[in-house]
């Protein structure tokens, strides 16, 4: 196919760009989705050792930023699951 090889993006300069935004593009989105997988804490890969990853939030600040409230003193109130076995 015509502009896939090393030697026809040597013809056809104008792809070279294109394939760069595109590469940048691949890359930020697997490496988004692999943070989600690993970080996100309504994931959980071992149910055994932690079958509650959520509830190591429970008394961290998740947002990052909100121009309505000052987490550092907001206190919500988190529901406690182990309470209800």
């Amino acid at each position: 196919m015509q502009g896939l090889s090393i030697a026809s993006l040597k013809k056809h300069r104008a792809l070279i760009p294109l394939y760069f935004c595109l590469g940048v593009g691949v890359a930020m989105s697997t490496f988004y989705t692999i943070r989600l997988a690993v970080k996100n804490p309504d994931v959980s890969w071992n149910r055994k050792g932690n079958p509650e990853p959520n509830q190591e939030y429970a008394s961290k600040q998740y947002k990052f930023y909100s121009p309505i409230r000052d987490y550092s003193t907001y206190r919500a109130p988190v529901p406690n699951y182990m309470d209800e076995e």
